[in-house]
């Protein structure tokens, strides 16, 4: 068969747009200006059409209020035909991460979305960070969804060649069966990083090799919110010249630029496929921890770019994306939160302010943490943390104070659950007693939302000649540049990328450059409000604040046990026209050195006390009892008998589209009392 005699190779360019929930305004605005309209204009003017688009619901529900003439225009495009539109779930989550229920909830609001706004009935699903899991095609095809695309790699995952992917194939589970289409890792890496060029050489490679689909779909914001994107896009001129390469190629017959439903109806079925747990591949290494990531670096560097590059990187793979929830509690906290919520929702009814404000809570990007600041951002938690709050507020509302002992984040110990119409806490035994969430319904706040300092596979040492001097200071990295442990300005960098010397480096070769000069502190335990510990008196708060210290006895990884609880009535002398404060006291104790007794005391109006005993004679005579209180919020916090505490902002270094960033994630309160005192007690509220 000649060239000119060969069918055209469908090329399906698909984009997803996405913003989270409560994300900054001025973040929306800007993406909407440099990113959306930029792109969607120009495509309309070169008439680089049809395209499909992803819009997510965060994305929907702020254009709707700020720029609805942006929807007015997805909309005249959808009705020609000239758009296709996807599905996903309406806040964007990882769809595998949540119950049945809630995934049909989100993929039906989306379709719902859709037809409010623009009168489609969508086809296709975008699937939130092509986080795929084995049981998910039954879900999706009963949610109304035909295909669904997923990156090349799950499939090389599970033994396919990568040359026989250039079809849309099927896959199914009980019985109910789903198109799916291989996103193509090549074009993901060529557009828009590459000449444009390149592109037309590899398009012209697939049609020579007789395979007639090209599936190019991706983040948006790869097209000018990316570092240097909008520039080498758009000022420089990368778009104009892309959309004029393809228009010459279909104009010559070499390719049908389609939409899925399109290349769906028009190409034959490559046959069944199951694929396993899988995502993209910088996500599966994200997902590792520390040591994990190292030994892929070194497996991957042993094998060569060569092997790699013929296939056998997708069966050299990461973790999944469920790790995640075990690398960061934090995040593992959420979730399961989110999960017990969602079921106290729908045991009181499902009503659908609770249900939505769950939902909210189910958008992914707090979850975890790549190239993204993601978790690492503190407004997305919070944002996760009022949502939970909004939704249990509704659901309690006018419940009495109460307690129950339930493994909420199903790690294998029991926690306990105190909470009332105006308050959600969740005490750890397992970790001395510590408080790892307390919510407060009325200020949409959990004042335990900080984040544990720790250390990142990223956190590497700049490259750099030898500067020590023999001196302590020089080889124990102390003195002031030390002290702040963090990239200021011109403290770390990109280095730039290689193998790309005529295009411009993506967001995954800037963050291979990034190095400290100096590696930030690390936390000795993770963070939670009244961390327990008896420290040496010639402790020093910088050492402190750094984490350089070895306490004399910790009852952070400490199992207490429940010795009892009691419930009572208080009324506040000093208010006579006040109501009585109903409380619950949990007591805990530790047979171990100190014989530590703590009692935590909620009140039903969500105020707190925790009461302190222990033996001073287990301890050196000048010690010092400490507890630390990691508060994500102000709170009052008084202690009795009073002291001098230390106090310092809890501040992590993460990686971001921009480099390294700072972020303070909440502040450190720590109580200390001289170990011979034997007792004291803290109360926390906030007004």
């Amino acid at each position: 068969m000649s060239e000119n005699d060969r069918p055209p190779v469908f090329l399906a360019f698909g984009l997803h747009a996405h913003q989270p929930v409560g994300n900054f305004d001025h973040v929306f605005e800007e993406h909407l200006r440099d990113v959306y309209r930029n792109f969607l204009d120009r495509a309309v003017e070169e008439d680089f059409l049809p395209l499909t688009l992803h819009l997510s619901g965060p994305l929907l529900d702020w254009m709707k209020a700020k720029s609805p003439d942006y929807l007015d225009l997805v909309g005249r495009l959808a009705a020609d035909g000239k758009l296709e539109l996807l599905l996903a779930g309406y806040y964007e989550p990882i769809l595998p991460s949540l119950c049945r229920e809630d995934r049909l909830d989100q993929i039906r609001w989306m379709r719902e979305a859709l037809r409010e706004f623009f009168g489609v009935e969508a086809k296709g699903l975008w699937l939130t960070e092509r986080v795929w899991e084995p049981d998910l095609p039954a879900d999706l095809a009963e949610a109304g969804a035909e295909y669904v695309l997923v990156d090349d790699r799950h499939f090389v995952a599970a033994g396919f060649a990568r040359e026989d992917l250039h079809r849309p194939f099927r896959t199914e589970s009980c019985g109910k069966s789903l198109g799916v289409f291989p996103i193509d890792e090549r074009l993901r890496h060529l557009i828009p990083f590459h000449p444009p060029g390149d592109t037309v050489a590899y398009l012209r490679e697939l049609r020579s090799s007789g395979r007639y689909l090209a599936v190019a779909a991706d983040d948006i914001e790869k097209f000018g919110g990316w570092p240097g994107t909008l520039d080498w896009v758009y000022h420089r001129g990368w778009l104009r010249e892309f959309i004029r390469a393809m228009k010459e190629m279909e104009g010559n017959g070499e390719i049908r630029i389609a939409t899925f439903s399109q290349a769906l109806a028009a190409l034959p079925s490559g046959g069944l496929a199951y694929l396993p747990s899988a995502s993209y591949r910088e996500m599966e290494e994200w997902a590792l921890p520390i040591e994990g990531h190292r030994v892929l670096a070194e497996l991957k560097n042993a094998l060569g770019d060569e092997r790699l590059s013929m296939g056998e990187s997708p069966l050299i793979r990461g973790s999944h994306w469920r790790n995640f929830l075990v690398k960061y509690p934090e995040a593992n906290r959420m979730h399961k939160k989110m999960l017990a919520v969602s079921e106290l929702c729908r045991d009181r009814g499902n009503p659908e302010d609770p249900r939505r404000a769950v939902g909210r809570a189910q958008c992914n990007d707090a979850y975890w943490h790549g190239v993204f600041g993601g978790l690492y951002l503190r407004h997305i938690r919070d944002t996760v943390w009022r949502n939970l709050s909004e939704a249990e507020g509704l659901l309690r509302a006018g419940e009495d104070l109460e307690w129950e002992r339930r493994d909420l984040d199903l790690d294998g110990y029991d926690e306990l659950w105190v909470h009332s119409g105006s308050f959600s806490a969740l005490v750890s035994p397992a970790r001395g007693g510590a408080l790892e969430e307390f919510t407060l319904f009325r200020h949409g706040v959990n004042l335990a939302n900080t984040l544990t300092r720790r250390r990142e596979a990223y956190h590497a040492l700049r490259e750099r000649p030898e500067e020590e001097d023999g001196s302590p200071e020089s080889a124990q990295g102390a003195g002031e540049e030390q002290q702040s442990g963090s990239p200021e300005p011109g403290n770390a960098s990109p280095h730039g990328s290689e193998g790309n010397t005529e295009g411009t480096p993506s967001i995954h070769d800037l963050e291979e450059g990034l190095r400290f000069k100096e590696l930030p502190p690390v936390d000795p335990e993770e963070r939670a409000l009244f961390v327990d510990r008896v420290l040496p008196d010639d402790l020093r708060l910088e050492d402190y604040r750094q984490g350089r210290f070895n306490p004399i006895h910790s009852w952070a990884r400490v199992e207490l046990k429940l010795l009892g609880a009691e419930e009572g009535i208080t009324e506040d002398e000093n208010d006579p026209l006040g109501s009585p404060s109903h409380w619950v006291e949990v007591r805990l104790g530790d047979e171990g050195p100190g014989n530590l007794e703590k009692r935590i005391r909620f009140s039903s109006d969500g105020s707190l006390e925790v009461h302190y005993q222990w033996d001073p004679e287990a301890f050196p005579a000048e010690a010092v009892f400490t507890t630390e209180l990691s508060l994500g919020e102000a709170a009052q916090v008084r202690a009795h008998p009073e002291t001098v505490a230390w106090r310092f902002p809890v501040s992590t270094y993460s990686k971001s589209e921009r480099g390294f960033d700072e972020t303070v994630q909440g502040d450190s309160l720590t109580i200390r009392w001289p170990v011979a005192q034997g007792w004291g007690r803290v109360r926390v509220r906030r007004n």
